[in-house]
C-alpha cells in the first residue's frame, strides 16, 4: 500500500513539476513575443502603416512641437511610412536604468536604414508578465520652403505656406515628399527620409518655376496686344504710334499707305525676383510698309522697314487668371 502512495505521490509531483516547467516556459514565450519590448514597437509601426496618428502618438509617448500637424494622421501619414520594405524589428539591447533599445531596420528606395527605439520597463501584469513603454520624447520636424508660392503638395495633402515656408511635425521612420503641381506654376518632387527623433533633416526647398501654360497664356496676351496695336496703327495711320514699334521718317507718307505688322514676335521668360514673377524684357520685330516722298526730289517710292522693339510687362497671377500689363515709355 506505501509503494502504491509513493507511486501516486511521485506522479503528482512529477505532473507539478512538469505544469511548473511549462508554465515557466508560456512566462518566457510570452515575455519574448506579445509582453516584449518590441511588442509597442510592432504596435506603433502598425499605427503608422494605418495611418493612425492618435494611436501612434500614444504609443510614442511623444509631444508635439509648435508646427503644422498635417503630416500626422490620415494618407499623408500613411504615405510616410508606404516605401518601408523588408523591415526587421530587432532583439532589444539593455540599457542603464531599466531600459532597452530596439533597432528597427527596414529598406527605403534600396538603402538600407535604421530606427532605434528606448524603451522602459514599466511593470508586471499577473505577476510574471512585464510592461513596455517608449521613453517620452519630442517629434521631429520637416521645414519645407516654396519659392514666390503660398501652398505646397506634401504626402499627397495640400498644405498652406504662409510667407513661402511652414515647418510640420512627423513621425519617424518615414520619407515624406513635396512637391507643387498648379497650372501655372510647379517644382520638382523633392524628398526627405526621417529616421530619428534627434537626427537632422535637410530642409525641402521647392524651387518653383513658371509652367508652360503659363508662358503660353502669357505669349498669347503679348501677341493679342502687339496685333492690336499694330491694327490701331494702321487704322490711325502713324508711323509713330503708342506702341513698342516706330519708324521715324523726315518724308511725307501718303495718308492710308501705312501698314503695320509684327513679324517675329518676343520670346517669353518667366524668373522670380524680389518676391515676385517677372517677365524678362520682350524683344521682337515689326515690319512697316508706306508710299513716301522724297522731301527733296518729290519723288514718290515704296518705304518698307524691319524695326527691332523691347518692352517690358506687369504680371499679375490669380488661381483664375493671368494679366499683362505693358510698361511703355514714350
Amino acid at each position: 500500500m506505501s509503494q502504491a502512495l509513493v507511486r501516486i505521490a511521485a506522479g503528482w509531483l512529477l505532473g507539478l513539476m512538469l505544469a511548473v516547467a511549462g508554465a515557466i516556459v508560456a512566462v518566457n514565450v510570452v515575455n519574448n513575443t506579445v509582453a516584449s519590448a518590441q511588442q509597442p514597437v510592432r504596435e506603433y509601426l502598425d499605427a503608422l502603416q494605418s495611418g493612425d496618428g492618435g494611436r501612434a502618438l500614444g504609443l510614442l509617448r511623444a509631444t508635439v512641437p509648435p508646427s503644422n500637424a498635417a503630416m500626422l494622421d490620415g494618407t499623408a501619414l500613411q504615405t510616410a511610412t508606404s516605401r518601408l520594405s523588408n523591415v526587421d524589428i530587432g532583439d532589444p539591447e539593455d540599457q542603464p536604468g531599466n531600459r532597452v533599445m530596439v533597432p528597427l531596420e527596414y529598406t527605403i528606395d534600396g538603402s538600407r536604414l535604421r530606427s532605434e527605439f528606448v524603451l522602459e520597463k514599466t511593470g508586471t501584469e499577473w505577476l510574471f508578465f512585464n510592461t513596455w513603454a517608449f521613453v517620452p520624447s519630442r517629434l521631429p520636424t520637416v521645414d519645407i520652403t516654396v519659392v514666390n508660392g503660398s501652398e505646397a503638395i506634401v504626402n499627397g495633402a495640400a498644405v498652406n505656406m504662409p510667407n513661402g515656408r511652414n515647418s510640420f511635425a512627423v513621425f519617424y521612420p518615414g520619407e515624406y515628399e513635396a512637391s507643387l503641381n498648379g497650372q501655372y506654376f510647379a517644382a520638382p518632387a523633392t524628398r526627405a527620409t526621417v529616421t530619428a527623433r534627434d537626427a537632422p533633416v535637410a530642409p525641402l526647398n521647392l524651387l518653383t518655376q513658371a509652367t508652360d501654360r503659363l508662358k503660353q497664356d502669357v505669349a498669347a496676351k503679348v501677341k493679342e496686344f502687339l496685333d492690336g496695336c499694330a491694327g490701331e496703327a494702321v487704322k490711325e495711320q502713324k508711323l509713330q504710334p503708342d506702341c513698342p514699334f516706330y519708324y521715324a521718317s523726315n518724308n511725307r507718307v501718303q495718308d492710308g499707305t501705312i501698314e503695320w505688322n509684327v513679324t517675329k514676335y518676343p520670346g517669353v521668360s518667366i524668373e522670380p525676383f524680389d518676391g515676385r514673377w517677372v517677365v524678362a524684357p520682350l524683344d521682337g520685330k515689326a515690319t512697316v510698309e508706306a508710299l513716301q516722298q522724297n522731301a527733296f526730289t518729290g519723288i514718290w517710292y515704296p518705304l518698307k522697314e524691319e524695326v527691332d522693339f523691347s518692352f517690358t510687362t506687369r504680371l499679375d497671377v490669380t488661381p483664375d487668371a493671368v494679366r499683362v500689363t505693358p510698361q511703355l515709355s514714350f
